[in-house]
């Protein structure tokens, strides 16, 4: 018989964990349990799983993790399996994925269960991935019976990340996301002017990986084992790509894409810069 274990397994997961969601709530606001509640009316149970995206050293303008497949599509596919999984077993349960598309804080349950290192950064760190992985997670009103878990340890600390980011955003408190280059470069409008130095100043025009290729943890990731992720990548993008389209032939051309949900507009406005 299939065990949950292989089930993940079989879905691409390089490691999962699960906690009580009473548990997780404690991380969450008031509106996002309510809203977790509306997706799975009584959650019992959370589930956390990590999957590998690195597809090897390529020249590009966009971050590693928006060249593939769009993560919250491929993620929540995969995990879509183990629901089904699930279903076979619990018959009357209800079994939502997500990924980063929902009130779960995803990162924190993957902390709690054990499931890799919490790196500076922010980012969870799983060798021999590094913190090239995208977490998902199923939310289920079925008590399920987990697996030991011991949480996540610490990195080793070294510092790199902090002192390498661009903008600064990183420090011993968490995140200033007003400075992240990932979180600037994804923006809709009007930059502030220190904002937007930063952006022109910056190689990519989506996202940032400066934080992720200095780690240590990261000096020589594993591959994917997802092919959404290895293959018919999208490394670049020139205006010419952008030339003419609408925020529908946007769509249509780039929607499955995880750099496309934000429309043309913060790409163009980014490669003009450049």
């Amino acid at each position: 018989m299939t065990t949950l274990n292989e089930a993940f397994a079989a879905a691409g997961a390089a490691a999962w964990g699960g906690l009580p969601f009473s548990e997780l709530a404690a991380d969450m606001t008031a509106e996002a349990v309510e809203k977790a509640g509306a997706l799975c009316p009584n959650p019992r149970t959370v589930l956390v799983a990590a999957f590998p995206y690195y597809a090897g050293e390529r020249p590009g303008n966009l971050s590693l993790y928006a060249r593939g497949m769009d993560y919250h599509q491929v993620v929540t596919g995969q995990l879509n399996t183990v629901c089904d999984f699930l279903r076979e077993k619990y018959e009357n349960g209800v079994f939502v994925s997500a990924a980063d598309n929902s009130p779960l804080p995803e990162r924190q349950a993957a902390w709690r269960c054990g499931v890799g290192l919490r790196g500076k950064n922010g980012l969870v760190i799983l060798p021999p991935y590094g913190s090239y992985v995208f977490l998902g997670a199923i939310l289920t009103d079925v008590e399920l019976d987990l697996p030991p878990r011991t949480p996540s340890s610490e990195c080793v600390g070294c510092g790199k990340c902090l002192a390498a980011c661009p903008g600064g955003a990183l420090g011993e408190r968490g995140v200033a996301v007003e400075r992240c280059l990932s979180d600037l470069t994804q923006r809709k409008g009007t930059l502030t002017a220190e904002q937007a130095e930063l952006v022109k100043t910056h190689p990519l025009i989506w996202g940032c990986d400066t934080c992720q290729r200095v780690c240590p943890y990261n000096a020589h990731p594993a591959l994917s084992p997802l092919h959404q992720f290895r293959e018919e990548l999208v490394d670049r993008l020139e205006a010419a790509d952008l030339e003419g389209l609408t925020n529908r032939t946007f769509r249509e051309k780039y929607g499955c894409r995880a750099f496309a949900w934000r429309g043309p507009a913060p790409l163009r406005r980014n490669l003009e810069w450049k």
